[in-house]
C-alpha cells in the first residue's frame, strides 16, 4: 500500500459521474451562475469603490465581503466549468490541495467579515459617541487584513498536514476537493489523529466567532427595543447582516454536517447540491440583499442606471 502513494499523482472527482446526459444543460446554467455572480459582486465593489459618500466601514466591510465572495467562486467554478466539458473530471494532487485551501480559506474569512459587520454595528448603534475614534482607516484596514490573513493562516496549518499524509486511494466523491475528504483517504487512521485535533480546533475557534455574532446581534435587540431612532437603524443596517449571516450559517452548517455524518446512499444530485450551495446562494443572494436594503447603495445604483438611460 505504501508504494501506492508514489503513484498518486492525480485525483478523480466522482461528482459529475451520473450527469452526463444532462452536461450541456448543467454547463449553460453553471456559467450564467457564475455570470451573475461575477456581475451582481463586481457591481457592488465598484459602487462602493468610486462613491466617496460609501467610503464608511460599513460599506467598505460589504466591499470585503463581495471581494471574498469572488475569490471562493474564482476556486471552484471555472475548474467545475471545464470538467462539465471534459470526459475525464481529474485534478493533480497540488491542484487539489490548492482549492481545498482556496474552499476552506473563504467560508472562514466570510464568517470573519461577518464578525467584524457585527462589531461595527454594534459599535454604531450602541457606542455611537466613540464610533469613529474606535473605527479609524487604520483599524479597519487592520481587521479587515486580519479577517483574510488568519483564516488563510489557519488553514494552510490544516492542508499542510494533509499533505504529508500517505493516500491509498484518488478517488474523491464530490465536485471539488475538500481537506476532510482528502484526510480520509488516508492509509492509516493513525496518521490523521492530528489532522482531527486541528480540524476541530479549527471549527471551535469559528463556532466561537458564531456565538459572538449572535451575542452582539441580541444585545443589539435589547438596546434598540429603547428607541425609535436605533430601531430603525437597526432595520436598515443590521436586517441585511442578519439575512446573510443566517444563509451562511444554514448552508455550511448542512455542508459540513452531511459530509460529516450524511449518508453516501443519497442520490449523486442531491449530494451535488448540497456541496454547491454555500458557493452558489451566499455570493448571489448577499450583493442583492445589500443592494436593494442599504438605502445609500440603492440610491447609488439607480442614480448611475437612470443616468445610463438618459
Amino acid at each position: 500500500m505504501m508504494d501506492n502513494v508514489s503513484i498518486i499523482k492525480m485525483f478523480t472527482l466522482s461528482g459529475l459521474s451520473e450527469t452526463t446526459d444532462h452536461r450541456v444543460t448543467l454547463f449553460s446554467l453553471t456559467l450564467l451562475c457564475y455570470g451573475v455572480i461575477l456581475l451582481v459582486n463586481i457591481s457592488l465593489i465598484l459602487t462602493i469603490i468610486m462613491d466617496k459618500n460609501l467610503h464608511e466601514p460599513m460599506y467598505i466591510l460589504l466591499c470585503a465581503f463581495c471581494i471574498n465572495g469572488l475569490y471562493g467562486t474564482t476556486g471552484f467554478y471555472p475548474k467545475f466549468l471545464l470538467d462539465l466539458l471534459s470526459l475525464s473530471h481529474v485534478i493533480s494532487y497540488s491542484g487539489c490541495l490548492v482549492q481545498a485551501l482556496v474552499m476552506y480559506s473563504f467560508a472562514c474569512s466570510d464568517l470573519s467579515i461577518l464578525a467584524l459587520m457585527a462589531y461595527d454595528r454594534y459599535l454604531a448603534i450602541c457606542r455611537p459617541l466613540e464610533y469613529h475614534s474606535i473605527m479609524t482607516k487604520q483599524r479597519l484596514s487592520q481587521l479587515v487584513s486580519f479577517s483574510w490573513i488568519i483564516p488563510f493562516c489557519i488553514i494552510s496549518i490544516n492542508i499542510l498536514l494533509t499533505s504529508r499524509l500517505t493516500l491509498c486511494s484518488s478517488k474523491i466523491q464530490r465536485l471539488y476537493c475538500v481537506n476532510w475528504i482528502i484526510v480520509k483517504l488516508a492509509c492509516s487512521y493513525v496518521d490523521t489523529t492530528v489532522n482531527t485535533i486541528i480540524a476541530y480546533m479549527t471549527i471551535i475557534f469559528y463556532v466561537f466567532h458564531g456565538f459572538m455574532i449572535v451575542w452582539s446581534y441580541m444585545y443589539l435587540l435589547k438596546t434598540c427595543m429603547n428607541s425609535i431612532e436605533n430601531r430603525r437603524k437597526f432595520m436598515q443596517t443590521c436586517v441585511p447582516h442578519l439575512f446573510s449571516l443566517l444563509t451562511f450559517l444554514v448552508t455550511i452548517v448542512f455542508d459540513v454536517m452531511y459530509m460529516r455524518f450524511g449518508s453516501k446512499d443519497l442520490p449523486q444530485v442531491f449530494q451535488n447540491f448540497v456541496a454547491m450551495e454555500f458557493l452558489l446562494i451566499p455570493p448571489v443572494m448577499n450583493p442583492l440583499i445589500y443592494g436593494f436594503k442599504l438605502t445609500k447603495v440603492r440610491n447609488r445604483i439607480l442614480g448611475f442606471l437612470c443616468g445610463k438611460s438618459k
